[in-house]
């Protein structure tokens, strides 16, 4: 058995967290299911989830472990949380766009943050792009704002034209 992490996060589903774990390892490479543990008869009065039904899918994502627990709908995903992929190029930001906003919220994107299809926040985002806001007051991180703001799914170019002071056609 491999060793647990000391920090992974938890993820709370009604009763998606297999179908989740599944649609995320489908997504990210180096990834895989390590185990899935089931409700039992005891405690049903409790967690009122039939015996033999999922409980638990631990799960890594680029050897990143998680765990999808199936807890019922009392919580729901909001964005006060959300999970940052950091991205080598635009052809991967691109990737990760499409994949992960399938079948999620369209009105929930904005800035390179996305709602996928079980309500999950992500935020895609070039590897490096604090460089762009690094001094706050300088006219190249105040245009490199004003860009980002007006995107959907971030665009590397447009960001460091923006940030050059070139014209950016966001």
């Amino acid at each position: 058995m491999a060793k647990s992490p000391k920090i992974a996060p938890c993820l709370w589903f009604d009763n998606q967290a297999e179908e989740a774990a599944r649609f995320y390892t489908e997504i990210f490479r180096k990834s895989q299911i390590v185990a899935i543990t089931r409700y039992s008869k005891v405690g049903f009065e409790t967690h009122h989830k039939p015996a033999g039904s999922v409980m638990t899918v631990e799960f890594e994502l680029d050897g990143q472990r998680f765990t999808a627990l199936n807890g019922g709908p009392e919580f729901k995903f909001n964005e006060a949380i959300s999970l940052q992929v950091y991205c080598d190029s635009q052809d991967e930001i691109d990737y990760y766009w499409s994949k992960l906003g399938a079948g999620g919220d369209p009105n929930a994107q904005v800035c390179g943050w996305l709602k996928d299809r079980f309500g999950v926040s992500w935020q895609i985002v070039p590897k490096g792009i604090e460089e762009l806001f690094k001094d706050e007051n300088s006219p190249g991180a105040q245009r490199t704002m004003e860009a980002m703001l007006k995107m959907k799914k971030l665009d590397i170019a447009e960001l460091k034209r923006a940030h050059d002071g070139e014209l950016a056609n966001v």
